[in-house]
């Protein structure tokens, strides 16, 4: 007999301003125990020094978490010159001391606009990222370094804030996988010294911004259905971006039974959200230039309760 889940089957997103100075997964799992759910998920780590926007997913919404990984970010930075640690942050420990050239906006916004664009950017030592199972970051800590290979990014903006002669500030536009850490130190190089960040906050991803999104303490202040109603999100408010199609229920049986669909050719997208009969989301599918219609992440809801249950991705 199958073991039942501990906590509740609620599915939605809950969107929080991540406090300076505490892990994601503090966060994720401070989520899941307030909402008492079977399963949360984030999308995508921020540093401990960070602040902002860190979207949790609850239930099967963490279904969406890769989708939502993928998508575009924004950030506020600080960068302080002069000074560079192992960990690329004030939190770390200071590896390098160099003096500062002066630099005006003229030469601040020269160096800057190089790095707008499509770049190869090779990640920190001190990064989330697995090398044979082991976070960078814990071999970093050993005094170990990895090799480790450049990946391909998309700096969409750069906007200069406040700056004097010992550090400047920026708003980043950037695609996923973006170290701002790792910008603002090959910034630094460029003017002909080095930095690391003393300030990080994220204003906005995955299409949510900070205006969406609740402080932790709050969150935790909240009674239980109170969190719950004012801050839970429906799972279908995510990836604004991709367009919804609504199914027949004829369409939709056929999904469940894993069988594609057959559409008309105009309706081709690689990227939908899937409505039912009744206007529930059910998941996320791709739609070729035929009008063949495919899953990528299936929903299906609980005969009871309406409740959403797990559903492997089709191949």
């Amino acid at each position: 007999m199958a073991r039942r889940k501990k906590g509740q089957a609620i599915t939605g997103l809950v969107i929080v301003d991540k406090p300076s100075g505490v892990t994601s997964n503090h966060v994720l799992q401070s989520v899941k125990r307030l909402f008492n759910a079977q399963k949360a998920g984030h999308t995508g780590t921020l540093d401990p020094l960070a602040s902002g926007v860190l979207p949790i997913c609850l239930g099967e919404a963490t279904k969406l978490s890769t989708y939502l990984l993928d998508a575009d970010k924004q950030y506020e930075v600080t960068c302080k010159l002069g000074l560079a640690t192992d960990t690329g942050d004030s939190q770390g420990q200071i590896i390098d001391r160099r003096p500062v050239p002066n630099f005006d906006l003229a030469r601040l916004t020269q160096i800057v606009t190089q790095f707008i664009g499509i770049q190869q950017q090779i990640p920190p030592m001190f990064s989330a990222l697995k090398h044979q199972g082991q976070p960078l970051y814990k071999l970093a800590r050993e005094g170990i370094t990895i090799k480790r290979e450049s990946r391909q990014i998309t700096i969409y903006n750069l906007q200069i804030g406040e700056f004097d002669a010992t550090q400047f500030s920026l708003r980043v536009d950037c695609s996923k996988g973006t170290y701002i850490r790792t910008l603002v130190q090959d910034i630094a190089a460029e003017l002909g010294s080095c930095g690391h960040v003393t300030y990080l906050r994220r204003t906005k991803a995955a299409g949510f911004t900070l205006a969406d999104s609740v402080a932790l303490p709050e969150l935790a202040a909240s009674e239980k259905e109170v969190v719950r109603n004012q801050y839970l999100k429906p799972a279908l408010s995510a990836l604004p971006e991709w367009p919804v199609l609504k199914l027949t229920e004829q369409q939709t049986n056929q999904l469940y039974f894993g069988q594609p669909v057959q559409l008309a050719q105009e309706t081709s997208s690689e990227s939908l959200r899937l409505l039912d009969a009744a206007q529930n989301f059910i998941g996320l599918g791709r739609c070729d230039e035929t009008g063949l219609l495919t899953v990528k992440r299936l929903f299906v809801r609980d005969i009871d309760a309406g409740a959403l249950a797990d559903q492997t991705e089709s191949r």
